[in-house]
C-alpha cells in the first residue's frame, strides 16, 4: 500500500506515523508537512484537514483490499465474502495498528470530529459489500450498509485490542455479529413483504395527486 510516492500518499503515511508516535490531537498539519518532506502549501492542494488525510487512507485501504481478494462467485455466500472482506481489511491495516489505535481513542471522546468521518464509513461498507456481490438496490442498499457498518465497529474494537497473530477474538466477534446481522436483515425483509402484501394491487395514487393534462412537464434537473 502507498507504493506510489504522491504528495498525497506521503502526507498520509507521514500522519500515520506521526500518530504512532503521539497524540492525534497532538499531530499539526505543520508536523505532517515536516514529516513528509513537503511544504505546507502542499499539504493544503491535497487535503482540507486532518480529518481529510484520514479519509484518504479510508480510501486506499479499500482500494487495496479489493485488489486482493478475488471477485464473487456463486460457490461462497455473501456473508462469507463478506467475512473474507473485513478480515482481509485488517490485514492490510495491520502495520498501522498502533497508529489507529491511537486514533481511534483520539476519536472516541470527540463525537464531532469523527462525524467527520461518517460518509467515508459508510462508503466503505458500500464498497465492500460491493466487493462481495451483495445486491445495493433501492432501500435494502441503506439497511445493508448501515447494518454491516455496526457489524465493523464492533469488530474493529476488537481487532484493536486482539494482540493475537491468528485474530481468533476478531474472527469470533465477527462471525457472531454478521450472523446475528443476517438474522435481523431476514426478519426486516419478511417484515416489509408482508406489509407490501397488505397494500391492494390496485392501488393508485388520488387523481388530485396527478398533474392536469394540459401541464406542462417538470424541468429537468441540471447539474
Amino acid at each position: 500500500m502507498f507504493e506510489e510516492f504522491s504528495k498525497r500518499n506521503k502526507a498520509v503515511r507521514a500522519a500515520l506515523d506521526l500518530a504512532q508516535q503521539r497524540d492525534w490531537g497532538d499531530v499539526t498539519l505543520a508536523d505532517i508537512a515536516k514529516h513528509a518532506g513537503l511544504d505546507l502549501a502542499d499539504l493544503r492542494r491535497e487535503f482540507a484537514c486532518k480529518s481529510d488525510i484520514l479519509r484518504a487512507f479510508q480510501a486506499e485501504v479499500d482500494a487495496e483490499v479489493l485488489s486482493k481478494v478475488k471477485p464473487a462467485g456463486a460457490e461462497t455466500s455473501v456473508r462469507d465474502r463478506v467475512f473474507d472482506m473485513i478480515m482481509t481489511r485488517f490485514e492490510v491495516m495491520a502495520p498501522h495498528k498502533p497508529a489507529l489505535k491511537r486514533i481511534a481513542c483520539y476519536l472516541r471522546c470527540r463525537p464531532g470530529e469523527a462525524s467527520l468521518l461518517a460518509c467515508s464509513i459508510l462508503a466503505t461498507q458500500y464498497w465492500m459489500l460491493a466487493g462481495a456481490g451483495a445486491k445495493l438496490d433501492g432501500a435494502r442498499a441503506a439497511v445493508r450498509v448501515a447494518g454491516l457498518t455496526a457489524v465493523y465497529s464492533r469488530a474493529f474494537k476488537v481487532w484493536l485490542e486482539d494482540p493475537s497473530p491468528s485474530l481468533d477474538k476478531t474472527m469470533a466477534v465477527l462471525d457472531r455479529a454478521l450472523s446475528n446481522g443476517e438474522r435481523a436483515l431476514e426478519k426486516m425483509e419478511k417484515t416489509c413483504s408482508m406489509l407490501c402484501g397488505l397494500v391492494p394491487r390496485g392501488w393508485r395514487r388520488k387523481s388530485s395527486d396527478q398533474p392536469p393534462p394540459d401541464a406542462d412537464p417538470a424541468p429537468a434537473a441540471t447539474v
